[in-house]
Protein backbone atom coordinates (compact mmCIF):
# COMPACT_ATOMS: atom_id res chain seq x y z
CA UNK A 1 0.00 0.00 0.00
CA UNK A 2 1.44 3.44 -0.92
CA UNK A 3 2.25 5.81 1.95
CA UNK A 4 1.85 9.56 2.31
CA UNK A 5 3.60 11.74 4.89
CA UNK A 6 2.02 15.14 5.42
CA UNK A 7 3.89 17.90 7.25
CA UNK A 8 1.43 20.57 8.37
CA UNK A 9 1.78 21.67 11.99
CA UNK A 10 -0.92 24.37 12.23
CA UNK A 11 -2.83 26.62 12.42
CA UNK A 12 -6.21 25.02 13.11
CA UNK A 13 -7.89 26.42 10.01
CA UNK A 14 -5.11 25.40 7.66
CA UNK A 15 -5.03 21.88 9.07
CA UNK A 16 -8.81 21.43 8.82
CA UNK A 17 -8.78 22.68 5.21
CA UNK A 18 -6.02 20.19 4.35
CA UNK A 19 -7.94 17.18 5.73
CA UNK A 20 -10.17 16.65 2.65
CA UNK A 21 -7.08 16.48 0.43
CA UNK A 22 -5.54 13.90 2.73
CA UNK A 23 -8.82 11.99 2.64
CA UNK A 24 -8.79 12.06 -1.17
CA UNK A 25 -5.35 10.43 -1.03
CA UNK A 26 -6.65 7.90 1.50
CA UNK A 27 -9.45 7.00 -0.92
CA UNK A 28 -6.76 6.41 -3.55
CA UNK A 29 -5.30 3.73 -1.30
CA UNK A 30 -2.65 5.73 0.57
CA UNK A 31 -1.79 5.25 4.22
CA UNK A 32 -1.64 8.73 5.73
CA UNK A 33 0.90 9.79 8.37
CA UNK A 34 0.66 13.41 9.51
CA UNK A 35 3.32 15.44 11.34
CA UNK A 36 1.33 18.10 13.20
CA UNK A 37 1.52 20.48 16.13
CA UNK A 38 0.36 19.26 19.53
CA UNK A 39 -2.47 21.81 19.52
CA UNK A 40 -4.16 20.34 16.42
CA UNK A 41 -3.32 16.68 17.13
CA UNK A 42 -6.68 16.04 18.91
CA UNK A 43 -8.53 17.13 15.77
CA UNK A 44 -6.61 14.74 13.51
CA UNK A 45 -7.06 11.88 15.97
CA UNK A 46 -10.81 12.10 15.33
CA UNK A 47 -10.11 10.54 11.92
CA UNK A 48 -9.07 6.88 12.34
CA UNK A 49 -7.42 6.75 8.90
CA UNK A 50 -4.78 9.33 9.96
CA UNK A 51 -1.71 8.26 11.94
CA UNK A 52 -0.79 11.32 13.99
CA UNK A 53 2.85 12.25 14.67
CA UNK A 54 2.74 15.28 17.02
CA UNK A 55 5.58 17.73 17.53
CA UNK A 56 5.84 20.54 20.08
CA UNK A 57 5.53 23.55 17.77
CA UNK A 58 6.46 26.09 20.44
CA UNK A 59 9.70 24.28 21.26
CA UNK A 60 10.46 23.87 17.58
CA UNK A 61 9.93 27.51 16.64
CA UNK A 62 10.03 29.75 19.72
CA UNK A 63 12.30 28.36 22.45
CA UNK A 64 15.71 29.07 20.96
CA UNK A 65 18.02 27.26 18.58
CA UNK A 66 19.17 24.53 20.98
CA UNK A 67 15.64 23.58 22.07
CA UNK A 68 14.47 23.80 18.48
CA UNK A 69 17.21 21.49 17.24
CA UNK A 70 16.53 18.95 20.00
CA UNK A 71 12.84 18.93 19.07
CA UNK A 72 13.74 18.52 15.41
CA UNK A 73 16.16 15.68 16.21
CA UNK A 74 13.45 13.89 18.22
CA UNK A 75 11.12 14.09 15.22
CA UNK A 76 13.83 12.75 12.92
CA UNK A 77 14.34 9.85 15.34
CA UNK A 78 10.62 9.06 15.28
CA UNK A 79 10.60 8.99 11.48
CA UNK A 80 13.88 7.09 11.11
CA UNK A 81 13.62 4.05 8.87
CA UNK A 82 10.22 4.87 7.44
CA UNK A 83 9.75 4.99 3.69
CA UNK A 84 7.09 6.98 1.90
CA UNK A 85 5.88 7.24 -1.65
CA UNK A 86 5.03 10.93 -1.15
CA UNK A 87 6.28 13.41 1.44
CA UNK A 88 4.30 16.67 1.20
CA UNK A 89 5.40 19.68 3.24
CA UNK A 90 2.48 22.09 2.96
CA UNK A 91 4.43 25.31 3.52
CA UNK A 92 6.12 27.94 1.39
CA UNK A 93 8.69 28.74 4.08
CA UNK A 94 11.89 26.87 3.22
CA UNK A 95 12.72 26.41 6.91
CA UNK A 96 10.06 23.69 7.14
CA UNK A 97 12.06 21.71 4.60
CA UNK A 98 14.33 20.73 7.50
CA UNK A 99 11.55 18.60 8.98
CA UNK A 100 11.63 16.33 5.93
CA UNK A 101 15.41 16.38 5.45
CA UNK A 102 16.22 12.75 6.46
CA UNK A 103 12.95 11.25 5.26
CA UNK A 104 13.21 8.69 2.48
CA UNK A 105 10.46 9.24 -0.08
CA UNK A 106 10.09 8.62 -3.80
CA UNK A 107 8.65 12.12 -4.17
CA UNK A 108 9.14 15.13 -1.94
CA UNK A 109 7.33 18.40 -2.50
CA UNK A 110 6.76 21.79 -0.88
CA UNK A 111 4.53 24.69 -1.76
CA UNK A 112 6.25 27.18 -4.03
CA UNK A 113 5.31 30.39 -5.81
CA UNK A 114 7.48 29.28 -8.74
CA UNK A 115 5.12 26.52 -9.88
CA UNK A 116 1.41 26.74 -10.62
CA UNK A 117 1.09 23.06 -9.75
CA UNK A 118 2.45 23.55 -6.21
CA UNK A 119 0.94 26.83 -5.07
CA UNK A 120 -2.41 27.81 -3.61
CA UNK A 121 -3.94 29.77 -6.45
CA UNK A 122 -5.68 33.01 -5.42
CA UNK A 123 -9.47 33.08 -5.60
CA UNK A 124 -9.79 29.34 -5.11
CA UNK A 125 -10.81 27.58 -1.93
CA UNK A 126 -7.85 26.34 0.09
CA UNK A 127 -9.55 22.99 0.66
CA UNK A 128 -9.73 22.32 -3.08
CA UNK A 129 -6.24 23.64 -3.64
CA UNK A 130 -4.64 21.39 -1.04
CA UNK A 131 -6.44 18.42 -2.62
CA UNK A 132 -5.32 19.42 -6.11
CA UNK A 133 -1.70 19.77 -5.02
CA UNK A 134 -1.67 16.44 -3.19
CA UNK A 135 -3.40 14.49 -5.96
CA UNK A 136 -0.89 15.90 -8.44
CA UNK A 137 1.73 13.77 -6.66
CA UNK A 138 0.00 10.53 -7.66
CA UNK A 139 1.58 8.76 -10.66
CA UNK A 140 -0.37 9.46 -13.83
CA UNK A 141 -1.33 5.84 -14.32
CA UNK A 142 -3.23 5.88 -11.00
CA UNK A 143 -4.74 9.37 -11.16
CA UNK A 144 -7.39 8.62 -13.84
CA UNK A 145 -7.47 12.29 -14.77
CA UNK A 146 -9.69 13.16 -11.81
CA UNK A 147 -9.96 16.76 -10.64
CA UNK A 148 -11.33 17.60 -7.16
CA UNK A 149 -14.19 20.08 -7.11
CA UNK A 150 -15.81 21.90 -4.18
CA UNK A 151 -14.72 19.50 -1.47
CA UNK A 152 -16.73 19.78 1.72
CA UNK A 153 -15.16 19.46 5.18
CA UNK A 154 -14.85 15.90 6.47
CA UNK A 155 -17.32 15.82 9.34
CA UNK A 156 -16.42 14.12 12.59
CA UNK A 157 -18.50 11.42 14.24
CA UNK A 158 -18.75 9.99 17.74
CA UNK A 159 -18.50 13.25 19.68
CA UNK A 160 -19.74 13.23 23.27
CA UNK A 161 -22.93 15.35 23.13
CA UNK A 162 -22.84 18.73 24.85
CA UNK A 163 -25.83 19.18 27.23
CA UNK A 164 -28.30 21.87 26.17
CA UNK A 165 -31.68 23.38 26.92
CA UNK A 166 -34.09 21.46 24.74
CA UNK A 167 -36.58 24.25 23.99
CA UNK A 168 -34.28 27.14 23.10
CA UNK A 169 -32.19 27.71 19.98
CA UNK A 170 -28.52 27.64 20.94
CA UNK A 171 -26.23 30.30 19.47
CA UNK A 172 -22.48 30.01 20.05
CA UNK A 173 -20.37 33.15 19.65
CA UNK A 174 -16.58 33.03 19.19
CA UNK A 175 -15.55 36.65 19.82
CA UNK A 176 -11.75 36.38 20.01
CA UNK A 177 -9.28 33.97 18.36
CA UNK A 178 -7.41 34.93 15.15
CA UNK A 179 -4.17 33.96 16.84
CA UNK A 180 -1.73 31.11 16.29
CA UNK A 181 1.76 30.06 17.34
CA UNK A 182 3.33 32.51 14.90
CA UNK A 183 1.38 35.75 15.48
CA UNK A 184 -1.80 37.59 16.46
CA UNK A 185 -3.94 38.61 13.45
CA UNK A 186 -6.19 41.16 15.17
CA UNK A 187 -7.34 42.72 11.88
CA UNK A 188 -9.45 39.60 11.25
CA UNK A 189 -11.53 40.12 14.41
CA UNK A 190 -15.01 41.57 14.43
CA UNK A 191 -15.09 44.19 17.21
CA UNK A 192 -15.93 42.77 20.65
CA UNK A 193 -18.50 45.53 21.14
CA UNK A 194 -20.40 44.20 18.12
CA UNK A 195 -20.48 40.71 19.61
CA UNK A 196 -21.86 42.23 22.84
CA UNK A 197 -24.64 44.06 20.98
CA UNK A 198 -25.48 40.89 19.05
CA UNK A 199 -25.50 38.77 22.22
CA UNK A 200 -27.87 41.20 23.96
CA UNK A 201 -30.33 41.02 21.05
CA UNK A 202 -30.20 37.22 20.95
CA UNK A 203 -30.82 36.98 24.70
CA UNK A 204 -33.76 39.38 24.37
CA UNK A 205 -35.16 37.07 21.69
CA UNK A 206 -35.04 34.21 24.21
CA UNK A 207 -32.13 32.29 22.69
CA UNK A 208 -29.45 30.47 24.66
CA UNK A 209 -26.15 32.30 24.06
CA UNK A 210 -22.77 30.68 24.75
CA UNK A 211 -19.27 32.08 24.38
CA UNK A 212 -16.49 29.78 23.15
CA UNK A 213 -12.75 30.20 22.80
CA UNK A 214 -9.37 29.09 24.05
CA UNK A 215 -7.34 30.08 27.13
CA UNK A 216 -5.65 32.93 25.23
CA UNK A 217 -9.07 34.49 24.57
CA UNK A 218 -9.94 35.27 28.20
CA UNK A 219 -9.27 38.99 27.62
CA UNK A 220 -12.61 39.30 25.84
CA UNK A 221 -14.75 37.85 28.65
CA UNK A 222 -15.06 41.12 30.60
CA UNK A 223 -16.93 42.71 27.67
CA UNK A 224 -19.87 40.38 28.40
CA UNK A 225 -20.02 40.72 32.20
CA UNK A 226 -23.38 42.53 32.14
CA UNK A 227 -25.12 39.86 30.05
CA UNK A 228 -26.88 36.68 31.15
CA UNK A 229 -25.10 34.06 29.08
CA UNK A 230 -22.82 31.05 29.47
CA UNK A 231 -19.10 31.69 29.11
CA UNK A 232 -16.96 28.67 28.21
CA UNK A 233 -13.94 30.69 27.04
CA UNK A 234 -10.81 28.93 28.28
CA UNK A 235 -12.86 26.27 30.08
CA UNK A 236 -13.20 23.61 27.37
CA UNK A 237 -10.66 21.33 25.76
CA UNK A 238 -10.43 21.36 21.99
CA UNK A 239 -12.61 18.25 21.71
CA UNK A 240 -15.17 19.70 24.13
CA UNK A 241 -15.27 22.86 22.02
CA UNK A 242 -15.92 20.81 18.88
CA UNK A 243 -18.76 19.00 20.69
CA UNK A 244 -20.17 22.36 21.84
CA UNK A 245 -20.15 23.68 18.27
CA UNK A 246 -21.81 20.48 17.09
CA UNK A 247 -24.64 21.11 19.56
CA UNK A 248 -25.28 24.69 18.39
CA UNK A 249 -28.04 25.70 16.03
CA UNK A 250 -25.85 28.55 14.76
CA UNK A 251 -22.23 29.54 15.37
CA UNK A 252 -21.07 33.12 14.78
CA UNK A 253 -17.40 33.89 14.37
CA UNK A 254 -14.89 35.67 12.18
CA UNK A 255 -11.97 34.18 10.22
CA UNK A 256 -10.35 32.11 12.96
CA UNK A 257 -9.71 28.47 13.89
CA UNK A 258 -13.15 27.77 15.41
CA UNK A 259 -14.76 28.73 12.10
CA UNK A 260 -13.13 25.67 10.57
CA UNK A 261 -13.93 23.53 13.61
CA UNK A 262 -17.57 24.51 13.13
CA UNK A 263 -17.25 23.39 9.52
CA UNK A 264 -16.60 19.78 10.55
CA UNK A 265 -19.72 19.71 12.76
CA UNK A 266 -23.47 20.06 12.17
CA UNK A 267 -23.90 23.67 13.28
CA UNK A 268 -25.00 26.39 10.86
CA UNK A 269 -22.39 29.13 10.51
CA UNK A 270 -22.39 32.90 10.12
CA UNK A 271 -18.80 33.99 9.40
CA UNK A 272 -17.62 37.60 9.32
CA UNK A 273 -14.81 38.52 6.92
CA UNK A 274 -12.93 41.65 5.95
CA UNK A 275 -9.20 41.60 5.14
CA UNK A 276 -9.25 37.94 4.08
CA UNK A 277 -11.23 36.44 1.21
CA UNK A 278 -14.08 34.14 2.34
CA UNK A 279 -14.17 32.46 -1.07
CA UNK A 280 -11.04 30.58 -0.05
CA UNK A 281 -12.02 29.89 3.57
CA UNK A 282 -15.76 29.56 4.25
CA UNK A 283 -16.59 25.86 4.81
CA UNK A 284 -18.02 24.49 1.56
CA UNK A 285 -21.10 22.85 2.98
CA UNK A 286 -24.75 23.68 3.51
CA UNK A 287 -25.93 26.29 6.01
CA UNK A 288 -22.74 28.37 5.97
CA UNK A 289 -22.86 32.06 5.09
CA UNK A 290 -20.08 34.64 5.02
CA UNK A 291 -20.65 38.37 5.41
CA UNK A 292 -17.73 40.08 3.68
CA UNK A 293 -17.27 43.67 4.75
CA UNK A 294 -15.47 46.34 2.78
CA UNK A 295 -17.65 46.39 -0.34
CA UNK A 296 -16.22 49.12 -2.53
CA UNK A 297 -12.91 49.27 -0.65
CA UNK A 298 -10.00 49.27 -3.10
CA UNK A 299 -7.84 47.58 -0.46
CA UNK A 300 -10.05 44.50 0.06
CA UNK A 301 -8.76 41.85 0.51
CA UNK A 302 -5.48 43.15 1.89
CA UNK A 303 -4.06 39.80 3.08
CA UNK A 304 -1.56 38.38 0.58
CA UNK A 305 -1.10 34.99 2.22
CA UNK A 306 1.56 36.23 4.59
CA UNK A 307 1.01 39.85 5.62
CA UNK A 308 -1.73 42.46 5.89
CA UNK A 309 -1.57 45.98 4.53
CA UNK A 310 -1.02 48.65 7.21
CA UNK A 311 -4.47 49.57 8.53
CA UNK A 312 -5.46 51.85 11.40
CA UNK A 313 -9.26 51.64 11.28
CA UNK A 314 -10.19 48.12 10.05
CA UNK A 315 -13.16 49.61 8.24
CA UNK A 316 -14.06 46.43 6.37
CA UNK A 317 -14.87 44.63 9.62
CA UNK A 318 -16.75 47.61 11.06
CA UNK A 319 -18.95 47.68 7.96
CA UNK A 320 -20.67 44.46 9.09
CA UNK A 321 -23.26 45.47 11.68
CA UNK A 322 -24.79 43.33 14.46
CA UNK A 323 -28.19 43.74 12.77
CA UNK A 324 -26.83 42.17 9.57
CA UNK A 325 -25.54 39.16 11.52
CA UNK A 326 -28.79 38.92 13.50
CA UNK A 327 -30.73 38.73 10.23
CA UNK A 328 -28.58 35.87 8.92
CA UNK A 329 -29.03 33.96 12.18
CA UNK A 330 -32.82 34.29 11.86
CA UNK A 331 -32.67 33.07 8.25
CA UNK A 332 -30.67 29.99 9.24
CA UNK A 333 -32.93 29.21 12.21
CA UNK A 334 -36.02 29.49 10.01
CA UNK A 335 -34.53 27.11 7.46
CA UNK A 336 -33.64 24.65 10.21
CA UNK A 337 -37.18 24.73 11.63
CA UNK A 338 -38.56 24.07 8.15
CA UNK A 339 -36.10 21.24 7.49
CA UNK A 340 -34.37 23.08 4.64
CA UNK A 341 -30.67 23.24 3.87
CA UNK A 342 -29.27 26.47 2.44
CA UNK A 343 -26.38 26.47 0.00
CA UNK A 344 -23.10 28.02 1.18
CA UNK A 345 -22.91 31.63 0.11
CA UNK A 346 -20.85 34.81 0.41
CA UNK A 347 -22.71 38.08 0.89
CA UNK A 348 -21.09 41.46 0.37
CA UNK A 349 -23.64 43.82 1.91
CA UNK A 350 -23.51 47.45 0.93
CA UNK A 351 -23.16 49.91 3.76
CA UNK A 352 -26.77 51.10 3.81
CA UNK A 353 -28.88 52.00 6.85
CA UNK A 354 -30.29 48.98 8.69
CA UNK A 355 -32.75 48.78 11.59
CA UNK A 356 -31.20 49.11 15.02
CA UNK A 357 -31.18 45.91 17.01
CA UNK A 358 -33.34 47.62 19.64
CA UNK A 359 -36.10 47.67 17.03
CA UNK A 360 -35.74 43.91 16.51
CA UNK A 361 -35.63 42.79 20.13
CA UNK A 362 -39.29 43.33 20.95
CA UNK A 363 -40.74 40.69 18.62
CA UNK A 364 -40.44 36.94 18.49
CA UNK A 365 -40.49 34.79 15.37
Amino acid sequence: MPRLLLIKLGAIGDVVMAIPGAYAMHLKGYEVDWVCGEVVAPILRLYPWIKVIPVDEKKLLHRGKITGFRTLAALWHTLAGRRYDVCATLYYDARYKLLALPIRAQRKMMLTKDSRVRQLLPGRHHTDEYARILLAQIPVEYANGETPSQLAPIRVEGLVPSPRRASQPRIVLVPAGARNAMRDDGLRRWPAENYVELAAALIARGYEVILAGGPDDSWVSSFFDALSLTNFIGKHSLLETIALLDSADVTVTHDTGPLHLAGITNTAVVAIFGPTDPRGRLPQRSNCVALWGGEGFACRPCYDGRDYAPCMHNGCMHQITPAMVFGEIETLLTARREGRDLLPRVRTPKHTPVPALTQLEGTRS
